[in-house]
This record gives C-alpha cells, structure tokens and sequence, in this order.
C-alpha cells in the first residue's frame, strides 16, 4: 500500500504530478516558447479532440506562469543592475 505525502509540499507535487498534462517545465525561456508556439499551432488548428484541447489548455496555462516568471526574474536582475529602476530600451 502507498503512503501518502508526508508534508504538504509533497503532497502538492504529487497531485500536480499526477493531473492531466502536468509534465516537467522546460529548462529555459526559449524552450518553453518553442513548446508553447507548437501547442498555440497545434489548438488553432482545430484538430484536437475536446479532452486534448483541455489538456493542451492547461499545459499552456503552466508554459506561460513559467515564462512569465522568468521574464520578471530577469526584469528584477535589470532593474538592480540600474540602480531600481527600469530604464527603456534602446535598440539602435
């Protein structure tokens, strides 16, 4: 018989473990938008089945909070490197 998660973290991490389309996150930003352009392709061709789709859905849900975070990481790495504040983008 399996025991059950012994702390509250655990218990979390096995529950998202174990929900429909809760695979690993990407190691990078680039590889998690790669993966996330491929899902967005593959749901706006209106191929997937209804029960894909929710899963497709929820795995773009966590593709994006992951991005997103790591776009204010470096947001926050930025504005340290200015002195607090984020200044615009100069491209030329």
């Amino acid at each position: 018989m399996a025991r059950p998660p012994s702390t509250p973290a655990a218990a979390s991490s096995a529950a998202a473990s174990s929900a429909p389309g809760a695979e690993a996150l990407p190691d990078s930003y680039e590889d998690a938008m790669a993966e996330l352009e491929q899902l967005v392709a593959r749901m706006e061709s209106g191929a997937l089945p209804l029960e894909q789709l929710l899963v497709a859905y929820q795995r773009g849900a966590s593709l994006l909070g992951f991005c997103r975070e790591r776009l204010h990481a470096v947001e926050d790495q930025v504005k340290q490197l200015e002195g607090g504040q984020l200044k615009p983008w100069d491209a030329a």
